[in-house]
């Protein structure tokens, strides 16, 4: 019998208003930084029902006409591990923000600015890419020896 990979999937939903959009200032575990809202797809919950939940539990918001951006994964193959984060962005929104958001205060910040703010690789890879024509594919292979990112692949369409 072969070893199983071991998939985890996610999701992140960019919310903008017009030159801004709304990221949550991240300062627990590992990874710290400002990130969009997203978390863990639960089963039997379809992609798009996870984002819009995972926004509503992180901002208070409710966000609907979610259009998909991407996909971005990181692979590896020491551990059979596969993550896939499902990426979508939407401008369609309502509700009041929450005062102490699980995963971090909820901030409005311009998208020029927030190339300048701390963010995880895998955030500032994808963040312009939300804001472009058309899907992107990101593949980050694991090198699990030198426990660092190794190859990456990129495809725009």
């Amino acid at each position: 019998m072969s070893n199983p990979v071991n998939y985890k999937i996610w999701t992140m939903c960019m919310i903008q208003n017009g030159d801004k959009v709304l990221l949550l200032d991240r300062q627990h575990d590992d990874f710290k930084g400002y990130l969009p809202p997203g978390g863990k797809v639960e089963f039997p919950e379809s992609i798009v029902e996870s984002a819009i939940r995972e926004v509503k539990e992180e901002t208070g918001l409710e966000v609907s006409n979610l259009i998909y951006k991407g996909l971005y994964e990181y692979v590896n193959p020491a551990n059979r591990d596969r993550y896939m984060i499902f990426n979508y962005i939407t401008s369609d929104f309502k509700g009041e923000f929450l005062e102490d958001g699980p995963e971090g205060k909820a901030v409005w910040v311009s998208i020029e600015d927030a190339d300048h703010l701390p963010m995880q690789e895998s955030v500032r890879r994808r963040f312009p890419l939300f804001f472009q024509e058309g899907t992107f594919e990101i593949q980050v292979v694991w090198n699990h020896a030198e426990n660092k990112e190794g190859r990456v692949f990129i495809n725009k369409t």
